[in-house]
């Protein structure tokens, strides 16, 4: 059974930090494609991040610069480090873990408001 499950968000005053953290079980981490989604209320779903297994990134261009996503094969974890967070950052966060052009497993999303 896979497994996904995202920790570390929370309320953060903006310009602040978080780091999320996505532990993975039940599939062979290393081959997979992680990544990270955001869904904010009354907007779609978007992808914030992702990593493939050759440690290749893509970001999205609102959080290029202050966001990095980095992983861990030999603990099944990947990460989101979240810096200068802003107002527009508040969201449900989600981790993915996609293989080739497979629909991805998803984590059950974890909440980041930005707020003073």
């Amino acid at each position: 059974q896979v497994q996904l499950v995202e920790s570390g968000g929370g309320l953060v005053q903006p310009g602040g930090s978080l780091r999320l953290s996505c532990a993975a079980s039940g599939i062979s981490f290393r081959i997979y494609t992680m990544g990270w989604y955001r869904q904010a209320p009354g907007k779609q779903r978007e992808l914030v991040a992702d990593m493939t297994s050759g440690g290749s990134t893509i970001y999205a261009d609102s959080v290029k610069g202050r966001f990095t996503i980095s992983r861990d094969n030999a603990k099944n974890m990947h990460y989101l480090q979240m810096n200068s967070l802003k107002p527009e950052d508040p969201a449900v966060y989600y981790c993915t873990a996609r293989l080739g052009t497979r629909n991805p497993y998803w984590g059950q999303g974890n909440q980041v408001t930005v707020s003073s």
